[in-house]
């Protein structure tokens, strides 16, 4: 599949953008507060929460706010938000609603469901999924949601729970340029790398590629790590010669320490890596494409999830390796 990335700066979808019909008043492309907005956020969890409470900071943004727990939009509703009981109620009044779930059929559920965004949401309105989910299941919803005046863009985000508080993720967007350009200033909000990927879809693909490095990335860090430790190094020492060079990255210099403490607690779970890596393989198969290491990184997550680190955070794969290691 051939898609054409363009920066958030890109003057072809910002002409689209004047050609789009706008029911929210659109910032100009130098502001980042998209003022006046009545927005709505589906999903709180370990991601979704904090960015949430950036939209809120906005000037003049209203927010509602819908999770399946509702003592998790506690400290969003004493800062101002107020709670819908559904998706289709936070939806209501929105001009834009952004969703933060775990998996495909969760997005199925909140956008085409009983009491579904797709029940109440208005003509003219945006919404924007930050979940990791199929592609394909990403178009057929886009397709949904246009047949009542609707677009949807698929954005998944990298970048993990400290990107989401301190809101400098990655944010990765597929759907209408128009659209896009419309909602610009409020994923700066939560955002740092803000790239609009091409057409419906496009966003989550280009998630998966994320995940393919990622997870790959890791699980070398992982067998490094092990390494050095066999080898009698010391592990810090060996972290801070290597993290400037050539075999630096964000997975040494954020979970290597992690591993050396086997501090487990998650910024990222494994079950859901796993999500991820089984959406990659997935669409592999429908590209035929061969990926060796990720099939590979999959089976040694399998592995962690047996030996029960499925709540745990990715840098747990450091424990199987060693395990792996101890036996010879």
């Amino acid at each position: 599949m051939r898609f054409v990335a363009r920066i958030f700066h890109s003057q072809g979808a910002a002409r689209q953008a004047r050609r789009s019909r706008n029911t929210f008043r659109t910032a100009p492309a130098s502001d980042t507060t998209a003022s006046m907005s009545h927005l709505a956020f589906i999903g709180l969890g370990i991601m979704g929460k904090p960015m949430a409470g950036h939209l809120l900071g906005g000037q003049g943004n209203s927010l509602v706010v819908h999770t399946r727990t509702k003592s998790k939009a506690a400290d969003l509703l004493s800062r101002g938000a107020k709670w819908a009981d559904s998706p289709a109620e936070a939806a209501r009044n929105a001009d834009v609603v952004f969703v933060c779930v775990t998996d495909t059929p969760d997005v199925e559920a909140v956008v085409s469901g009983q009491n579904g965004i797709l029940e109440a949401t208005r003509r003219g309105a945006v919404v924007v999924d930050h979940s990791t989910i199929s592609p394909a299941a990403t178009r057929r919803l886009a397709a949904e949601l246009a047949r009542r005046d609707v677009q949807m863009l698929d954005a998944p985000v990298s970048g993990g729970d400290v990107g989401a508080k301190n809101a400098t993720l990655a944010i990765m967007v597929g759907g209408d340029p128009g659209a896009f350009e419309r909602v610009r200033p409020l994923l700066a909000m939560m955002g740092k790398a803000i790239t609009y990927c091409g057409p419906s879809g496009a966003g989550q693909l280009t998630k998966l590629v994320n995940q393919i490095l990622v997870s790959v990335t890791n699980m070398a860090v992982c067998e490094a790590m092990v390494f050095a430790k066999h080898s009698g190094l010391n592990l810090e020492n060996t972290i801070n010669a290597v993290a400037g060079g050539a075999a630096g990255s964000w997975q040494l210099t954020n979970l290597g320490p992690k591993m050396i403490k086997q501090d487990n607690r998650p910024g990222f779970m494994v079950d859901l890596q796993q999500k991820d890596l089984r959406l990659v393989l997935q669409s592999a198969e429908l590209a035929k494409t061969s990926l060796p290491a990720t099939s590979l990184v999959h089976q040694l997550f399998t592995a962690a999830q047996a030996a029960g680190h499925g709540k745990d955070g990715t840098q747990a794969l450091f424990t199987v390796l060693e395990g792996l290691a101890s036996t010879h």
